[in-house]
C-alpha cells in the first residue's frame, strides 16, 4: 500500500512539473475539457432530471400528511440534489466514463511503448499525459454539478406537474425558501476534489499497465472502483468538515 502511495505522489509531482512548451499543453487541455465536459453532458443531463423527479415524488409520498406542508417536498429535494445526488452520483456516473476511458488511453500508450518513445525524445510523459487530464476534470465536473442540480430540481417541478402529488406553487415555493448559499459552495467542493481523485486514480492505474490488452482491462476496471471508493471516502469527509 505504501509502495504504491509513493508512486502515485511522486507521478503526480512529476505531472506539474513545470512544462516545456505551454502551447502545447494548453491545446491539450482544452481537448480534455470538451471530452469530459460535452462529451458526459447527454448522461449527466438524463440522470439528473430522473433522479430529481423520483426524489420529489418519494418525499411526496414519505410526507403525505395533513401536518406537514407539501412546500417541504420542494426543500427537500433541493438541498438533497445539491449537497449529494448531483456531486456525488455524478462523480459515480464519470467515473465510469471518464476515468475508465482515461485508464485505458494511458494503458494502451504504456503497453504500445508510446511512453516510452514520448521519454526517449525528451518528453515529460506524465505531464503531457496526465495534467492536463487532472486540470480539465478539476474545472468541467463543478459546471457538470451546476447543470445537474439545475436539471435536477427542473425533473422535481415536472414530476409535480405530472404526478400531482404536490402542486408546481408548493414545489416551488419549497425550493425558494430557506435556500442556504453554502449548500452549493459544499457541491462545488466536492465536484472539485472528485475530479481531481477520478483523474488522478485511473491516469496512475494506466500509467504503471504493464502487459497487453488484458491488463489495460483490467487497469481500466481498478481505476474505476478504486476511484469510486475514495470518492465516497471523500464525500464523507468533505461533508463533516463543512456541515
Amino acid at each position: 500500500m505504501f509502495h504504491s502511495l509513493g508512486r502515485y505522489i511522486l507521478l503526480l509531482r512529476l505531472s506539474f512539473r513545470k512544462p516545456e512548451k505551454f502551447s502545447v499543453y494548453w491545446a491539450e487541455v482544452m481537448r480534455e475539457m470538451v471530452s469530459i465536459g460535452i462529451g458526459s453532458l447527454g448522461i449527466i443531463s438524463i440522470i439528473s432530471v430522473f433522479i430529481g423527479a423520483a426524489t420529489t415524488i418519494q418525499v411526496a409520498f414519505q410526507l403525505s400528511s395533513p401536518l406537514v406542508p407539501l412546500s417541504i417536498a420542494g426543500s427537500i429535494a433541493r438541498d438533497s440534489t445539491i449537497l449529494e445526488f448531483s456531486p456525488t452520483i455524478s462523480a459515480l456516473v464519470l467515473a465510469g466514463r471518464v476515468g475508465s476511458s482515461i485508464a485505458s488511453e494511458i494503458g494502451t500508450m504504456r503497453v504500445t511503448e508510446q511512453i516510452d518513445a514520448l521519454e526517449i525524445m525528451g518528453v515529460n510523459a506524465p505531464g503531457y499525459l496526465i495534467s492536463p487530464k487532472i486540470i480539465s476534470s478539476m474545472t468541467m465536473f463543478p459546471l457538470l454539478v451546476i447543470v445537474s442540480i439545475t436539471l435536477g430540481i427542473t425533473g422535481g417541478y415536472i414530476a409535480c406537474l405530472v404526478s400531482g402529488d404536490v402542486t408546481p406553487a408548493d414545489y416551488l415555493m419549497g425550493v425558494r425558501d430557506g435556500f442556504d448559499g453554502l449548500t452549493v459552495r459544499v457541491a462545488l467542493v466536492k465536484a472539485i476534489v472528485f475530479g481531481f481523485i477520478i483523474a488522478s486514480i485511473c491516469a496512475y492505474q494506466g500509467f504503471y499497465t504493464s502487459g497487453g490488452a488484458l491488463e489495460v482491462g483490467q487497469s481500466s476496471t481498478k481505476g474505476v472502483v478504486y476511484s469510486c471508493v475514495m470518492v465516497l471516502f471523500a464525500d464523507l469527509v468533505i461533508t463533516r468538515i463543512m456541515l
